[in-house]
């Protein structure tokens, strides 16, 4: 017999390196859900849902926004087809994270989104796509894993979304490998540590100060890791949720103007699709968007 073809070699050793390959999923289904404090005060404001071809203007502002801000390099924007019964699948972040070694499936912690891992299975397979582990203890979720850079990451541990159990497994495979991982508590009120923490480009990362251990703040400076703060109330709306293209380009929410400036005179060119009816059910362009490979 001959051989079968090797699979898809999608790899990611860092959060800002050039993006290549990126997965998401349209939100052809996708509506506001309460199963987190966003979207809960987002309904409790009495907001009227979005209309579908409202959500998929949107969502093409931001796939637009990623293939122009990679276009100099090439990033191919991959798709999971939606399914009618699993509306979250939009944020395709928390399903399954790519690491150096290849990806990672996780264990969801919401009823209503523990059915992702189906589809999501079954896409990696008909692209010849193997995991390189499948999280077993606890919860997991994608939007509290953080690849700072090769050999160093952070996993935040709510003990909603991610618990210690699940944080710790990945963890220790990732410790095995030679890599230093910090596991940071934090209230669950945030949903995910990409709420309050995301890295911008190479060495420098937005946080909020006014939510984040002291002691982890401490632990990035010692990691030769500045941030751009950003306030409680733009983080609750989504400020600190951004997506690191590389080569000096990030993709941020239009409606985070202040960050966006401060991005912009850090000397980084921001590409900032409308993505308000997303940030209003809980994500922004980090949740909606998977990582599938970057340039070492």
């Amino acid at each position: 017999m001959p051989e079968s073809a090797p699979g898809p070699a999608w790899r990611v050793s860092s959060e800002t390196a050039p993006l290549r390959e990126v997965l998401l999923c349209p939100p052809d289904h996708y509506r506001w859900i309460p199963t987190n404090s966003i979207v809960r005060r987002t309904l409790a404001e009495g907001r009227q849902a979005p209309a579908t071809h409202h959500l998929q203007a949107q969502h093409a502002e931001l796939v637009h926004a990623i293939r122009q801000g990679g276009a100099a390099w090439g990033i191919e924007v991959r798709l999971i087809a939606p399914e009618p019964h699993l509306p979250y699948m939009a944020y395709t972040r928390d399903s399954a994270v790519v690491t150096h070694e290849g990806p990672v499936l996780c264990q969801l912690e919401r009823p209503q989104r523990r059915g992702e891992y189906a589809p999501l299975t079954d896409w990696h397979a008909a692209h010849g796509s193997a995991f390189w582990r499948k999280s077993s203890a606890g919860t997991l979720e994608g939007g509290d894993i953080h690849i700072i850079r090769p050999g160093l990451a952070a996993i935040g541990a709510s003990g909603g979304r991610t618990d210690e159990a699940g944080a710790e497994q990945l963890a220790g495979w990732l410790r095995e490998e030679g890599w230093e991982i910090r596991v940071e508590p934090f209230d669950e009120h945030f949903l995910h540590l990409d709420v309050l923490f995301c890295m911008a480009a190479d060495g420098l990362a937005v946080a909020c100060e006014d939510a984040l251990d002291p002691a982890f703040l401490d632990w990035l400076r010692g990691k030769g890791i500045r941030w751009i703060d950003v306030p409680y109330r733009a983080a609750m709306n989504l400020g600190c949720n951004i997506l690191a293209l590389g080569n000096g380009r990030v993709v941020s929410a239009r409606e985070s103007t202040e960050l966006n400036a401060a991005l912009r005179a850090e000397g980084l060119e921001v590409l900032d699709p409308a993505l308000s009816l997303f940030t209003a059910g809980g994500g922004g362009p980090h949740c909606l968007t998977c990582p599938l490979r970057r340039d070492d």
